[in-house]
This record gives C-alpha cells, sequence and structure tokens, in this order.
C-alpha cells in the first residue's frame, strides 16, 4: 500500500502521510503543524492491468473549520491523464469504500484524495485485476502557503502544484500551509535534509499580518531560508516565487509599515542568485474567488508560469 502512495515526505508512527517531519514538531508554529496532517497533494500511482473497477477502502474524519470553509467537495478523483475519468464521494466514516470505474483495465491512473477529510488509506481492490506502483519519479519540493497548498481550487487535481507536477513529470509533495509559511528555520531545516530533486518556494503573503514583517525582516528571512535549503540542496534546481496580487494588501501599510508589495519586492531582492519567478503580474483580481485565493483558473495560470519558469533552471 504504501508503494501506491506518493507526495509524502513524513509518515506518523502508524503510517499517516505527513507534510512536515514529526520528530521536529516542537519547533514548529502550532499553525503550520495543523496543517501539516492534512495530506494535500498526496495522491495514488497506479499501473493496472486487467482492471475494471478500483475499490478503495478508507477512513476520514470530519473537515477542520479551515477545510470546511475552502468548500471543495470531498471527492475520490481518478485521472488518466489530465482527464478526470471517474469520481466517487467520500464522507467522514470510520470504514468506507469509494468505487471507481476504469474507462479501460490496462494503464497508468491517479486517483488524488479528497484532503479536507484526512483520509487513511486502508487498502486498494482491484478485483480479478493487478495493480502495482506506477514507475519513480523524480521529487519536486514546493513549500509555501494556502495557494500552495491548493486554496481554493475546485478539485485537490487542480492545485497548481499538483497541475505543474504533472506537466513536469515529477513526484509532487505539497508542503503547502495555509495561514502559515513564514519562511521559519525550522521549515528551511526540515527542507534541507528531506529527499528533493528540484525545489520551489513560494512564500511572504502571510508575512504581511501572520504575523506583520517589514520588508527589512523579510529580506533577511528569505536569505537566510535558502541559505539554509542550499546547504541540504546545493545542486538541486530552486526556484523562487514572490507572492502574487492580493488587492487588499497590495498597497496597504501592516503594523510596521509594510505593504505587500513592499514585501514581494523584498523577496525578489533577497532571491539574488537564486531564479526568481515574480509573482506580481501572474494573476489579477479577477483570479481570486475571496480576494486571496485563486480559483481554477487562477491555479491553472500559475501552473504555466511556474512550469515555464522550472524548465528554463534546468
Amino acid at each position: 500500500m504504501k508503494d501506491l502512495l506518493r507526495g509524502i515526505a513524513w509518515r506518523s508512527d502508524d503510517g499517516r502521510p505527513l507534510r512536515a517531519d514529526p520528530a521536529d514538531r516542537d519547533r514548529l508554529p502550532a499553525d503550520t503543524w495543523s496543517r501539516a496532517l492534512v495530506p494535500a497533494g498526496v495522491r495514488l500511482e497506479l499501473r493496472c492491468h486487467g482492471v475494471s473497477t478500483l475499490r478503495i477502502r478508507y477512513a476520514a474524519t470530519e473537515p477542520s473549520l479551515a477545510d470546511a470553509y475552502r468548500a471543495t467537495t470531498p471527492v475520490f478523483t481518478l485521472l488518466s491523464g489530465e482527464e478526470v475519468a471517474a469520481e466517487a464521494p467520500a464522507h467522514p466514516t470510520a470504514d468506507g469504500t469509494a468505487v471507481l470505474e476504469l474507462p479501460f483495465p490496462d494503464g497508468e491512473f491517479t486517483v488524488h484524495l479528497p484532503e479536507a477529510l484526512c483520509p487513511v488509506i486502508r487498502e486498494v481492490d482491484a478485483g480479478t485485476g493487478t495493480v502495482e506502483p506506477a514507475p519513480a519519479r523524480p521529487r519536486w519540493v514546493v513549500y509555501g502557503d494556502s495557494i500552495v497548498e491548493g486554496w481554493a481550487a475546485s478539485r485537490p487535481h487542480l492545485a497548481w502544484p499538483a497541475l505543474a507536477g504533472r506537466a513536469l513529470g515529477v513526484d509532487t509533495v505539497n508542503l503547502g500551509y495555509a495561514g502559515a509559511a513564514r519562511g521559519e528555520l525550522a521549515s528551511a531545516e526540515q527542507l534541507s535534509a528531506v529527499d528533493a530533486d528540484l525545489i520551489t518556494i513560494a512564500f511572504g503573503t502571510n508575512c504581511w499580518a501572520r504575523p506583520a514583517h517589514s520588508a527589512a525582516l523579510l529580506y533577511e528571512v528569505v536569505r537566510a531560508f535558502l541559505a539554509v535549503v542550499r546547504q541540504g540542496h546545493p545542486n538541486a534546481p530552486l526556484l523562487v516565487v514572490s507572492p502574487v496580487v492580493r488587492p487588499d494588501a497590495d498597497s496597504a501599510a501592516n503594523r510596521l509599515g509594510a505593504s505587500l508589495g513592499d514585501l514581494r519586492e523584498a523577496v525578489e531582492r533577497a532571491a539574488g542568485d537564486v531564479p526568481l519567478l515574480p509573482g506580481g503580474q501572474l494573476l489579477d483580481a479577477a483570479h481570486l474567488v475571496d480576494g486571496v485565493h485563486p480559483g481554477d483558473e487562477g491555479h491553472a495560470r500559475l501552473a504555466e508560469a511556474v512550469v515555464e519558469a522550472m524548465r528554463k533552471t534546468g
């Protein structure tokens, strides 16, 4: 079972996927750790032989208030390439089964999970057919905030890291922490230690007010974060994405006098020689469903821009 799940950097003692190192949880902010329990980007990647129906046994919990806010429909989504081949509803349960009908019996498929319910996969039943893990791919680790985590895409597979990862042909590990990801050095050290072939870092929006940073402070935070990541990954292709547009913050000063525009400029200066994708022009207000988070079109635009930038990094 473990070999079928992808997008995992750490596991709990009982085998649950985690998005931060449990051995290091005491050094993480509480909001970061709470989001690390949500399996954003975790998915099944399967090679099927003679399979007509997949039955996935799972346990799942009620969504948190934050995940209920996302208002995404909890489903298991079966992908064949970029096409949605089937969906099955998911519910909070101690023992449930999702049934997915395959469009053809042989091939590679991906199943994205109902992330908001924090599902634990108990079993994948292929009936009289067989399933095996899809081939391993280079690992792409993406660190950032709620937009990296996938808010407010209508389905997990439409979050920009998921879209970009499929386009790049990599195993995307989503380290997006909604409401958090302010460049804490504990996170940088975890990222430095985890296996990664490619890395993207996209944070800064939450530094406008959660808590407030000055431009000078964020500049030093980004420089330190990148330095620590580079200690563990001196040669891995690395991309920095500065914050996207946020109309209520772009020109408004926080309590330390910095607008999000000021913070964006600080991130871009701090990137130095690291390849940079400036975020300020990637989206406009019409792409945001709530003034902060992009909908599906916005996530697709971000994915396209990141894929182009990542390909240039080598």
